[in-house]
């Protein structure tokens, strides 16, 4: 390291003076100040910070699946900085009980001045959205139409130039598909996937039948569930089923992405499979993390507004939590434990394919001196 260098000195190097002077209360300006007006800026200038943190980490992600090939040694780095976004998530969701230390009263002594500010003017984290794959067509109404009447010109046109770019969501799934992971060597997986979970239906449904503590109604609304299910198990390997479940928004992953996401999840425990498995339960756990943040959020604002408008003249709570469930990405991840098998159950996989899921220097070892 070179000893020439011009000394760093803390403050300026973190530029403290600008950062702790960035705390301007609205209470201030036309009242008494408010004392707990410092935490709410402080508490969302983090968040701020934290989106900023992420962002930095998920363009980076962006860009190794925008490549045509992505290398096993990119996919590690890949698995570690999606981790360290679930870690910060995990922060971001304990920082809300920081908040919750403030009560009704001592927001309402502030609340009024921040009309029509909102946290939907969040820049940052309206662009972490889209960058996963939240964009507009999949928004309730209300974010919609928000886009339009509650941003700048400038910011508008910022995130709608983002949505035409690829998100993580399509660049995983485009990922996903190009893996060749459904016919090997002759080798059809499908086909026996498909003999054994029709049995393992067929036995799911004679436990209904003969179950003697289900009502009449039980019975009848157990197997219609049944039925639903079966219908989703012979979409996957049919595709016209499949692109009609798609159109519905009942599935979001293409086809062949999902056969090979539930390939990697079925036979997690193959070498070759370790990072992709991890990723996608990472994605599942990045998804999990904001739907959980999004509920505390919303239980939050209930516990301070009760049934009082949000500042950005949203509905509130009730607003809140209707993006709880709607604004979602990776749920298809979720819902794949529909389709997997216990692993007694799952087909015996031939030497000519485990070949393929083994590491070279593995596959050596293995062979007789």
């Amino acid at each position: 390291m070179k000893n020439n260098i011009p000394p760093v000195y803390y403050g300026d190097y973190l530029q403290l003076d600008k950062i702790l002077g960035a705390q301007q209360l609205q209470s201030q300006k036309y009242a008494t100040a408010a004392h707990d007006e410092t935490l709410f800026i402080i508490v969302h200038q983090v968040y701020e910070l934290w989106f900023k943190q992420i962002l930095h980490e998920l363009n980076s992600i962006i860009s190794v699946f925008s490549h045509e090939r992505v290398d096993d040694r990119d996919l590690t780095t890949v698995v570690h900085r999606l981790r360290r976004i679930t870690q910060i998530q995990q922060i971001m969701n304990d920082q809300i009980s920081v908040m919750e230390t403030m009560t009704p009263q001592e927001f309402l002594a502030f609340r009024d001045y921040l009309v029509p500010a909102s946290g939907f003017q969040s820049i940052q984290f309206k662009q972490l959205e889209i960058s996963l794959g939240l964009k507009r067509e999949y928004r309730i109404d209300f974010d919609q139409e928000s886009f339009y009447t509650r941003l700048t010109a400038a910011d508008r046109q910022y995130l709608t130039d983002l949505e035409s770019k690829a998100s993580l969501f399509e660049l995983v799934d485009k990922w996903l598909a190009r893996m060749p992971l459904l016919e090997i060597d002759g080798f059809s997986f499908w086909s026996l996937y498909k003999q054994v979970t029709d049995d393992y239906l067929a036995d799911d449904e004679k436990t209904i039948a003969e179950n003697s503590t289900l009502t009449a109604e039980q019975r009848k609304k157990e197997l219609e569930a049944l039925r639903q299910t079966q219908e989703k198990f012979d979409a996957l390997l049919n595709t016209d089923k499949y692109q009609s479940l798609l159109d519905q928004g009942q599935f979001r992953l293409s086809q062949k992405a999902m056969l090979s996401a539930l390939f990697i999840k079925q036979y997690s425990q193959e070498p070759i499979f370790n990072l992709p498995f991890q990723l996608i339960t990472l994605l599942t756990e990045v998804d999990e993390k904001m739907t959980i943040w999004r509920h505390r959020h919303a239980m939050m604002v209930h516990r301070m507004l009760g049934g009082k408008i949000g500042t950005g003249g949203s509905a509130g709570h009730q607003y809140l939590h209707r993006t709880t469930q709607a604004n979602r990405v990776f749920v298809d991840f979720f819902d794949m434990a529909t389709f997997l098998l216990p692993k007694h159950l799952l087909p015996k996989l031939p030497d000519n394919v485990t070949r393929y899921l083994e590491f070279h220097l593995y596959q050596a070892a293995k062979q007789p001196v």
